[in-house]
């Protein structure tokens, strides 16, 4: 029996992960694969995995901490899915605030496993104006603690392949000086410009990882305890809410004013939104709204709009952000409130839950490959 495919695509929180996922599992199911998706989260309750699981992919979700800590549950999950659809190609996505994945899985995953699966070199995205931000390339906005950035930049000294997302918002000349910042500073890598939602490069960067092994470089060195620090200034918030109303209403542009009204209260508190994202599903029909915000002086942009209006669906919000959970939390459910209130919506919290991650500790840790 062949080999499946083991596709890991990491990436700091807002930058597109699952978009691109879903682009290349498009790609890979027109080819006429069976492919599966197996998302990642310290909690339930993701909009990841309701995206995802809108376009009728069979996908898994891991929660309770990262691939790393939870590498059984992993491989678990890939069973599962091989049990039901049997894919020839899975398509992971791991925490965003993670790093160390190369030494404590994709490593393990060849050497216990290395019968089933074939390990595709690790490619990690990158949002470009944070990243111009994180390279000092641009002045001015917001950035993250250094132990923050130490995570963020930690992710990019471990891939195999740099891929710089969302390059339609960018002109080609921050395009080029991006590029050749990431070349000179992570020269391991190779570095792709993409615009998952338009298709740019998209080929590219499939071939790249469907052709290609993992590589088996000795492992980069992490100090855990800065790891640890960085993720805990992160504070998480997952709220998932049911929604009435006695008439339909633009369920759209509900998600939109709510946005706007986190985003206003998210500034006042001088909190860096690392990703806020939402999607509204009604309760009739398949359709589903998503909206995102990367960047507390960001635009929020629509994933996906609803075709028509909604009376009874299910909202998810899950906000990530460097600032204390608590106030987040109080942020999430304020704005919620008081854009029901305007839009005469009733609204009925099924799950809220407000933390910090806990400390990193992976299951395994291969120092090569």
């Amino acid at each position: 029996m062949a080999k499946a495919r083991y596709i890991m695509v990491g990436g700091f929180l807002g930058a597109g992960k699952t978009t691109a996922l879903l682009r290349l599992a498009e790609r890979f199911r027109d080819q006429g694969l069976r492919v599966g998706l197996i998302t990642n989260d310290q909690s339930v309750g993701l909009v990841d995995t309701a995206v995802l699981a809108n376009h009728d992919f069979p996908v898994q979700e891991i929660t309770g901490g990262c691939f790393c800590c939870r590498f059984d549950s992993l491989t678990d999950a890939a069973e599962r899915l091989s049990a039901a659809d049997r894919p020839d190609v899975f398509l992971a996505e791991p925490v965003g605030s993670c790093t160390d994945l190369v030494a404590t899985v994709a490593y393990p995953l060849r050497r216990m496993y290395g019968d089933q699966y074939s390990i595709a070199p690790f490619s990690v995205l990158v949002d470009p104006v944070r990243a111009e931000r994180i390279l000092g390339l641009t002045t001015g906005g917001k950035s993250f603690s250094p132990k923050v950035v130490y995570i963020y930049r930690k992710q990019l000294e471990e891939a195999d392949v740099i891929v710089v997302n969302k390059v339609d918002t960018l002109d080609e000349e921050r395009v080029r000086k991006l590029t050749a910042a990431l070349h000179a500073e992570f020269p391991q890598a190779k570095i792709i410009p993409l615009s998952a939602r338009h298709g740019t490069n998209l080929d590219e960067w499939a071939g790249v990882i469907d052709a290609g092994e993992q590589s088996g470089r000795p492992a980069m060195a992490v100090d855990y305890d800065t790891y640890a620090d960085g993720e805990a200034l992160l504070g998480w918030v997952n709220l998932t809410a049911k929604l009435t109303a006695e008439a339909p209403f633009d369920g759209n542009k509900f998600l939109a004013d709510l946005m706007a009204a986190a985003q206003a209260e998210l500034k006042a508190n001088g909190a860096e939104v690392a990703h806020l994202k939402a999607t509204l599903t009604p309760d009739e029909g398949s359709d589903l709204a998503v909206m995102n915000l990367t960047r507390t002086d960001g635009r929020a942009e629509a994933g996906h709009e609803l075709r028509d209006e909604v009376q009874a669906g299910e909202l998810i919000v899950n906000l990530r952000a460097e600032a204390d959970p608590e106030v987040l939390k109080t942020v999430a459910v304020e704005a919620l409130d008081g854009v029901m209130r305007e839009w005469r919506v009733n609204g009925r919290f099924e799950h809220v839950e407000a933390f910090r991650p806990g400390r990193p500790v992976p299951t395994h840790r291969d120092v090569s490959g």
